[in-house]
């Protein structure tokens, strides 16, 4: 570089560190007007179109970098290019070739790690980010994600290991602590997990929750911690979605005992279901007035096996039906909808995907089950993913009982005239394993948690089987396995 070069560089540079980039842009430019070979301009107006989204752009200028010099950060860069992309074979492809350079380094085999995950090359993943930690022993970033593909790949103790690296180099990371919880979880070590699953984020937003509505009664109430309630008033709350709520209503009759009187705040849509099946519970709507509400110790939902000291195996007591439908909606349901002598199947394709997206199931991979023989399908899915409807009613004969589910309590009633109910990991599945009745939960490959690693049984509820997807098969042909199954054995149901 020349000197006037020089203090334009300098110049470019110092205002590319102070985000102003598009000052620094305009002097990149200038420079390469008449220096367009400057591999290290080309990289840095490179970085500045990617963070502008504008990749093809990024992409030419990195490249014409890279093919005048091979250095492991143009690289890097060009690299993160193709991430943006979501060109994962062309991503791979430029740092493998980064590996052969001399100064290629830890953020190379980082970035390589993730490409192979996104490309569906998990053992490829592993040796990356391994190499990725051998050359950053103290980096959290790398321990965190290989614990996360293992977790992903159902390798929990592996898991485990790994999240326990990352506590050694941050020890207050509450996400680290919260998905160490899970490794534990999926081990069924609930002993160690509920300790570290208090880390969880809805905890602290539930608890926060209950502060605004109730101010002065939260500021006296102090959360439960297992001591003697046997004269006292309880408080719990909903966090996280409805399977959670079902799942962990099991625990309302051991709360029962120990405490003078129990109060409980469900979501709106649970309230009736609580108040249809506990009795001597006070089952609170969405707001109840400060005025009116009197309470001594309170605790978040999910907390429950925690403080009531569960051991390991405990956790899953009343797995059995322990929620049941009213007379009322059962008969409703059966007039309206099940009045006939076919073997009957609901399904649902999707819960909330808020959450996450991997349990939506494309809706047409349910066709098979229409050739089953004697067999009626109704459809339970609703708000989200409801729209898909149409795509099977077009073609096949299907009733909608959706439109009939004011709450759970109705829900209930329609699953008590079903037969087998097939469906994403969802609140139907938690409902109907908590009424007992026969359930087919579909799972993708990385599935939750609470399923744990075999996956041949249900802890949680007996009446529920489970299938999973394999590593690179479609929804459409896990069905075909479900329906092969159904033909062998839908006697038994």
């Amino acid at each position: 570089m020349t000197i006037s070069e020089k203090e334009k560089f300098n110049t470019a540079f110092k205002l590319h560190s102070q985000g102003k980039i598009n000052e620094a842009l305009k002097l990149y430019e200038e420079i390469l007007q008449y220096n367009p070979d400057n591999a290290e301009i080309l990289n840095l107006s490179g970085i500045i179109k990617l963070s502008q989204n504008k990749l093809n752009e990024a992409e030419n200028l990195i490249k014409k970098a890279v093919s005048i010099k091979k250095d492991a950060y143009f690289y890097e860069n060009l690299a993160r290019v193709y991430e943006a992309k979501a060109d994962y074979p062309k991503e791979i492809k430029i740092l493998e070739e980064a590996e052969k350079v001399p100064n290629c380094g830890f953020e190379i085999y980082f970035l390589l790690g993730l490409a192979y995950k996104n490309n569906v090359e998990y053992e490829k993943s592993e040796t990356a980010y391994l190499k990725a930690i051998t050359l950053n022993p103290k980096s959290e970033k790398a321990c965190y994600n290989l614990a996360s593909l293992y977790l992903f790949l159902n390798k929990p103790e592996k898991a485990i290991e790994y999240f326990k690296k990352c506590l050694e180099i941050n020890p207050n990371d509450k996400e680290v602590l919260y998905f160490l919880s899970l490794g534990y979880f999926r081990i069924k070590d609930y002993e160690t997990g509920m300790q570290y699953f208090e880390n969880r984020l809805c905890r602290g937003t539930a608890i926060t929750s209950q502060e605004v509505t109730y101010p002065s009664l939260m500021k006296k109430a102090p959360l439960w911690k297992g001591e003697d309630i046997s004269d006292k008033t309880l408080y719990t709350y909903y966090e996280a979605g409805f399977g959670d709520m079902i799942m962990f209503a099991r625990y309302i009759p051991e709360l029962q005992k120990r405490c003078k009187k129990l109060l409980i705040k469900p979501q709106k849509e649970l309230s009736q279901l609580f108040r249809d099946n506990f009795q001597g519970v006070e089952v609170m709507d969405l707001f109840y007035d400060e005025d009116k509400t009197n309470f001594d110790v309170h605790i978040p939902f999910l907390s429950i096996p925690y403080v009531l000291g569960l051991k390991n195996n405990e956790i899953f007591m009343h797995h059995d039906k322990y929620l049941k439908a009213t007379p009322d909606k059962t008969e409703y349901f059966k007039e309206k909808f099940f009045n006939n002598d076919k073997f009957k199947i609901a399904i649902k394709w999707q819960g909330n995907t808020y959450y996450e997206t991997d349990r939506v199931i494309n809706v047409e991979a349910f066709a098979p089950l229409f050739n089953l023989k004697n067999v009626k399908i109704y459809s339970a899915q609703t708000f989200e993913g409801s729209e898909e409807f149409e795509k099977l009613a077009c073609k096949y004969d299907i009733t909608d009982l959706s439109k009939s589910f004011k709450d759970f309590s109705y829900t209930a009633g329609a699953l008590e005239n079903i037969d087998l109910v097939i469906c994403s990991d969802t609140s139907l599945a938690h409902l109907a394993g908590a009424m007992g009745k026969p359930c087919i939960v579909l799972l993708p490959y990385n599935y939750n948690w609470r399923w744990h690693m075999d996956l041949t049984h249900c802890d949680w509820y007996d009446s529920v089987k489970l299938f999973r997807l394999g590593k690179k098969e479609s929804w459409d042909e896990l069905m075909v396995r479900v329906v092969k199954s159904l033909n062998n054995s839908i006697d038994k149901f």
